[in-house]
C-alpha cells in the first residue's frame, strides 16, 4: 500500500474544509472519491460554473442550442473529472461537453480551454493563438498567466482560488459576471 505524505494529506483536508464553507461546491462532491482527487475535482467544479457565469460575444455558437464546450490540454485526469462533473448539468440553458485536445490541436470549436503541463513554448504558442478570440483561457501556472491566460488558479490560504486577468477577458471580447470576480482571489486590470 503507498502512503501520501503528511502535508499532502492536510492540503486536502484544508480544502474539503473550505469546500465545506463553501454549498454550492459541496453538493458536486456527494459522490467524491478518497482524498487524492479532491484538487482536481475542485478545479472540475470551478470549471463547470465558470461557464455559467461568463457571456461570449454574439456569433460565439452556431445554434441557440449550441453545447458549451471545455476544452482541456495538457491534463487528461481534469478531462475525465470534468466529464463526470459536468454529465447532464447545463450552463445558461446550454448542455456543456467536455473535449480532450492534444497540444497544439486548434481551439475552434472550444469555449473554455483548460491548460495544463505543457512545456513553455508550447504554451505560449496556445495562448498566442487563441488571442482575440472568444475563448475563456484558464491555467493553473503563472507563466501562463504571463502569457494572457485570463483565469489561473492558485492555490491561496491552503485552498484552491481563482485569479482573473481583464486585458485579455476583453480582448477576447468575453464579459465576465460581477458575481464571478467578486469570488476572485484577485481581479487583474493591467496587461496580464
Amino acid at each position: 500500500m503507498a502512503y501520501l505524505p503528511l502535508p499532502y494529506l492536510l492540503r486536502c483536508c484544508r480544502l474539503l474544509l473550505a469546500l465545506a464553507c463553501c454549498p454550492a461546491l459541496l453538493s458536486f462532491y456527494a459522490h467524491a472519491e478518497p482524498l487524492v482527487p479532491v484538487e482536481r475535482q475542485v478545479k472540475a467544479a470551478y470549471l463547470y460554473k465558470f461557464a455559467g457565469f461568463v457571456e461570449w460575444p454574439e456569433g460565439s455558437f452556431v445554434r441557440p442550442d449550441s453545447p458549451v464546450v471545455i476544452g482541456v490540454m495538457g491534463a487528461d485526469a481534469l478531462a475525465e473529472q470534468l466529464e463526470q462533473t459536468v454529465a447532464g448539468h447545463t450552463a445558461n440553458g446550454r448542455p456543456l461537453q467536455v473535449r480532450k485536445l492534444k497540444k497544439g490541436e486548434a481551439t475552434g470549436s472550444v469555449h473554455i480551454l483548460f491548460l495544463g503541463v505543457m512545456e513553455p513554448a508550447v504554451l505560449a504558442d496556445v495562448i498566442s493563438a487563441s488571442r482575440n478570440q472568444p475563448l475563456l483561457t484558464v491555467s493553473d501556472t503563472d507563466e501562463a498567466h504571463a502569457h494572457g491566460s485570463i483565469i489561473n488558479f492558485v492555490v491561496a490560504d491552503d485552498r484552491l482560488r481563482f485569479e482573473v486577468a481583464l486585458k485579455p477577458a476583453a480582448m477576447a471580447r468575453l464579459r465576465i459576471s460581477a458575481r464571478m470576480l467578486s469570488a476572485a482571489y484577485r481581479v487583474n486590470t493591467g496587461a496580464s
